[in-house]
């Protein structure tokens, strides 16, 4: 069996430039660890069965929700429970890891023109 191989956030990132179109750098039991650029708005959803994990490399994201916003900055990371209802902003470009089920939909409970059935890997 060949080693394991190291990944390189920055590496990875470099490798791409659509905004809102997660990537996936790797699974581990069943769970994705992706990459994604955002800026601007996203859309209001929340998944019926996947906790998902947003954590800020670079930038600022603001999740929102309906009783108020939490703010993430470079280092931040926030888990958020499945069936919570959200919405990601970013004003200026931000690069974000993702962690969460191998299954989860970007885009949750709702279909958009951001809706992404099958993934890339890098």
């Amino acid at each position: 069996m060949a080693k394991p191989n190291k990944i390189n956030l920055k590496d990875k990132f470099s490798k791409f430039t659509n905004l809102w179109s997660p990537k996936v750098i790797g699974e581990l039991h069943g769970v994705s660890l992706k990459v994604v650029k955002v800026k601007g708005e996203f859309n209001w959803h929340h998944h019926d069965n996947e906790d998902e994990l947003f954590w800020v490399i670079k930038g600022q994201l603001t999740i929102h929700f309906r009783d108020g916003d939490e703010i993430l900055n470079p280092g931040e990371l926030l888990i958020i429970p499945h069936k919570i209802e959200h919405k990601p902003e970013a004003k200026e470009e931000a690069e974000i890891v993702l962690i969460e089920p191998k299954e989860t939909l970007n885009t949750g409970n709702v279909k958009t023109d951001k809706t992404i059935e099958k993934l890339e890997e890098i």
